[in-house]
């Protein structure tokens, strides 16, 4: 069974959770970071777009989606993949009043990260490798009593900047950027060794990843590793590591970035039926 890696008195702890809720930060973040460069910077002359303007497709089998965006498609300015920071960064700031904003852009290659951490998450894997750019404040803490060793719930308040940053942000203009740079996070998919599958399926079965994760009611009891706990839970403990790393922000932080995945994919036009239903979970006592 694998560890939780919670642990509260080894400094490795940052290093193993580097990149908490990477997928809902880079879909959110590193998309909606655009949104101020196409929407609101006027260039001097027309772009000129590498490919086609990217159209919402129609949900497959009859399905009914949301409304999905509306307006006109966006053109993404000719800005090549590999020189796409410089503009990220320049004008991301614009988005959220939120001060923590900004030191997400700080990372190199932005579209590339959030096409593989998005790819990780989907998988189930941790997208932790490929972020250098966030790690919570404070320890890892835990509470001894006399029915065993519990998550300290003060620590959940360490992940509460990442969680004001995602629902501050803009679903609807995220999902109308994420059109018009399609084509970049395409091409970064393909060079990622996907020649031929739509990247946008990767995006679905990571937010259903994340969506799939349980808002924990109760107290979560540990056990020691040698380094590290683990759940005794065996349904928690059994979680993907993908989802392991949502579950540290707590119940409410848990619900809050559902809540903005869900406004992203009915932005999208994606069909509640291609996600999974919230739930919750109630550990089970020992």
């Amino acid at each position: 069974m694998e560890d939780l890696h919670l642990d509260d008195e080894q400094e490795n702890e940052p290093k193993k959770i580097r990149g908490l809720a990477i997928a809902i930060l880079l879909v959110l973040a590193a998309a909606a970071a655009l949104y101020y460069f196409v929407f609101m910077k006027k260039p001097a002359a027309p772009a000129v777009s590498q490919e086609p303007p990217a159209e919402i497709a129609a949900p497959a089998g009859g399905e009914t989606a949301a409304a999905g965006v509306t307006g006109e498609p966006l053109t993404f300015p000719a800005v090549v993949l590999g020189e796409s920071d410089a503009a990220v960064r320049e004008f991301g700031a614009a988005l959220s009043m939120n001060p923590e904003f900004a030191k997400w852009l700080l990372t190199k290659d932005l579209l590339r990260k959030f096409v593989v951490a998005v790819d990780n998450v989907a998988n189930g894997l941790s997208p932790k490798p490929h972020v250098d750019f966030f790690s919570p404040s404070g320890q890892f803490r835990v509470v001894r009593t006399k029915e065993g060793t519990l998550v300290d719930a003060a620590s959940y308040s360490r992940y509460d900047p990442v969680a004001g940053v995602v629902v501050s942000l803009d679903a609807v203009a995220a999902a109308r950027l994420y059109r018009a740079v399609k084509p970049l996070l395409q091409e970064a998919y393909r060079d990622l060794g996907y020649p031929g599958v739509d990247f946008e399926d990767t995006l679905v079965r990571a937010m259903a990843e994340l969506l799939g994760t349980p808002v924990v009611e109760g107290p979560v009891r540990l056990e020691q590793k040698i380094l590290s706990y683990a759940m005794t839970d065996e349904k928690l403990e059994g979680l993907s590591p993908a989802q392991k790393q949502l579950l540290r922000m707590g119940p409410k932080s848990v619900r809050a970035v559902q809540g903005k995945l869900r406004e992203l994919a009915a932005a999208l036009g994606i069909s509640e039926s291609r996600l999974p239903r919230a739930k919750t979970y109630t550990p089970r006592s020992e």
